[in-house]
């Protein structure tokens, strides 16, 4: 099926409100994470900063980790790498994405937060997990049409790999407080597909 396109939705004259509530709100969670720590994530904090009730919260987000995990999604989201008939290039693509992000202040503390939430959250861990399963699936994609072109190796596992693609950044920002840069984005991209690319 070809040509299909996406019709205009009219929208309400609440919309625009709707829309405005929404994005003061995620960016209330940012703030408040960037100056103080995930911890200042509260309820009460979020619609004082936002300038919104608490009714209008909980009702885009029944509770604190659906708004922390909406506010993540804002900052550190889905990527969309185009084909780029290379794997080495269109790994290069996902890091440098994710380097202009982790280069926004108070995205170390972001991630930091969400990596300590991940071991609180009890019965909404499977929420934080679904999160970061979205944000690496662009990984999964690359490595997978790299296996069907041949320039990725077909016996690797891909979680796995995609887990050494994310991985580093990470432990970089957050446990060595250092901001990953240009060079460190092409050693990593060397080394990784070195690690899994398919012997020329």
């Amino acid at each position: 099926m070809a040509g299909v396109q996406v019709g205009r939705v009219e929208r309400g004259p609440g919309r625009p409100r709707q829309e405005h509530v929404t994005g003061a709100v995620l960016s209330a969670v940012l703030e408040l994470v960037a100056e103080q720590g995930l911890a200042a994530v509260t309820m009460d904090a979020v619609a004082a900063r936002a300038g919104v009730s608490k009714p209008a919260i909980y009702r885009r987000w029944p509770g604190k980790h659906d708004l922390v995990i909406a506010a993540a999604e804002t900052r550190v989201g889905v990527l969309a790498v185009p084909d780029l008939g290379d794997f080495r290039a269109e790994l290069r693509a996902v890091l440098d994405a994710r380097l202009d992000v982790y280069r926004i202040p108070g995205t170390a503390r972001l991630l930091a937060g969400l990596i300590a939430a991940v071991q609180e959250a009890g019965e909404v861990r499977g929420a934080y997990q679904r999160y970061v399963s979205r944000t690496m699936g662009e990984t999964r994609k690359i490595l997978e049409r790299g296996i069907a072109r041949g320039d990725v190796r077909a016996d690797i596992d891909v979680q796995s790999a995609a887990t050494l693609v994310a991985a580093p950044l990470i432990f970089r920002l957050v446990i060595e407080q250092q901001l990953p840069d240009e060079r460190f984005a092409a050693d990593l991209t060397d080394m990784i597909a070195r690690a899994v690319g398919s012997p020329a």
